[in-house]
């Protein structure tokens, strides 16, 4: 029983930053592992980043290495995904995703990997 509730998307300009929020709530424990996926309109869902709970572990996609970062406020029960430098390809809702296991030599980046999900967040960066 777990729940995922995004907060933070916007409408910026290129260039800009943002830092999405996670807030998660249920059983978690440091061996889970948690994930950004996003979706623009008419494609479909592809792997952000993810990240170990326990915050040891991350991957990215290539499109967003070097620009996002994902991290865990354990404390907090938050998983943030800090976005620079946003470009107009970067426009999506962005999703988090959360599962009870991590598996060992793979980012994670099917959504099938993962068993619950939040509801999205809206993310537009303007030309």
């Amino acid at each position: 029983q777990v729940s995922l509730v995004e907060s933070g998307g916007g409408l910026v300009q290129a260039g800009d930053s943002l830092r999405l929020s996670c807030a998660v709530s249920g059983r978690i424990s440091s061996g889970s592992r948690v994930a950004w996926f996003r979706q623009a309109p008419g494609d479909e869902r592809t792997f952000v980043a993810s990240t170990k709970w326990s915050g040891d572990v991350t991957d990215y996609a290539d499109a967003v290495k070097g620009r996002f970062t994902i991290s865990t406020d354990i404390a907090g029960n938050t998983v943030y995904l800090q976005m620079d430098s946003l470009k107009s390809a970067d426009t999506a809702i962005y999703t988090c995703a959360f599962s009870r296991r991590n598996t060992i030599g793979t980012p994670m980046s099917f959504p099938s990997d993962y068993t619950y999900w939040g509801q999205g967040t809206q993310v537009t960066v303007s030309s």
